[in-house]
């Protein structure tokens, strides 16, 4: 996940003591921080740069926890430090963490439950909106927890877990019919679940959601304008690089532009968000 910030010193102390990410390295333009793996969120900072409503670009991008227990964690940690939260939800498939950073951009926090837990209605998956339950989830941090483990509320403060990862995307688009081609056409997603007429779900393997994409920001939105405050760019894993090649045949196929970049090969969608094809 690349951001482009206003403040780099501010975002950087937001993700580090509201989230409980740990600092990889900083200069003077550019912070990189992760679990103590590999980088999960790049913030790069641009000084006087603005939010510009009414585009595409990041709705928000989200955090996965390995455990309920880490995500009970991750809810210590944003009331300690005073971190308003936008919502939270049970979806079913996930429990779920909703805020925002001090430039707006969206962050969701989850646990996925067992995949044999997830709700299906005749074969296909239903994720749902209900509200969690904040006490219950609060619970897992109690000592006197029937399951193993039992920290108290003070080591909820510690880092993220190194097995955290970012679970999805989630992106403002300007056509979900050309969104869901080029991400299902060319890269290789299947659609998961239509919410209505306005958003779309995908993945690969089965998972319940790696993207998600929606219209909420208004049918035929603009692309935000170079610079501005949001995604930068994102980076999709794949798992060899004859995997990438494949997909850089059909891009190349259906003319769509791509070039190089540092981790791999850099391509934007049809509404401009770009994303990067790393092996």
């Amino acid at each position: 996940m690349h951001l482009t910030v206003g403040d780099l010193a501010r975002s950087t102390a937001f993700y580090e003591q509201r989230l409980g990410l740990r600092l990889h390295a900083r200069d003077e333009t550019t912070a990189r921080l992760g679990a103590g793996g590999a980088d999960l969120v790049v913030l790069r900072g641009r000084p006087g740069s603005r939010r510009v409503p009414g585009t595409a670009g990041l709705y928000h991008f989200a955090v996965l926890v390995p455990s309920r227990l880490e995500l009970a964690r991750s809810l210590r940690r944003l009331i300690d430090t005073a971190t308003p939260l936008q919502g939270a939800s049970d979806h079913g498939v996930s429990e779920a963490l909703y805020l925002a950073d001090p430039d707006g951009h969206g962050i969701e926090i989850y646990r996925d439950r067992a995949r044999e837990e997830w709700p299906r209605d005749r074969g296909e998956l239903r994720m749902g909106i209900d509200p969690l339950d904040i006490a219950d989830l609060l619970d897992e941090l109690e000592p006197t927890r029937a399951r193993s483990a039992s920290p108290s509320t003070a080591d909820a403060v510690q880092g993220l877990d190194p097995r955290t990862t970012i679970g999805h995307m989630h992106l403002h688009v300007a056509n979900l019919a050309d969104a869901e081609a080029f991400y299902g056409d060319l890269v290789g997603f299947d659609v998961t679940q239509r919410y209505g007429r306005g958003a779309t779900f995908m993945s690969a393997g089965g998972y319940h959601h790696h993207l998600g994409l929606n219209t909420w920001a208004g049918v035929g939105v603009p692309p935000a304008p170079e610079g501005s405050l949001g995604l930068h760019h994102f980076v999709v894993r794949l798992p060899s690089g004859s995997a990438r090649s494949e997909i850089v045949s059909r891009l190349r196929s259906a003319g769509v532009p791509h070039g190089d970049a540092e981790e791999g090969v850099v391509v934007r969608d049809p509404s401009g968000n770009a994303l990067v094809l790393a092996a």
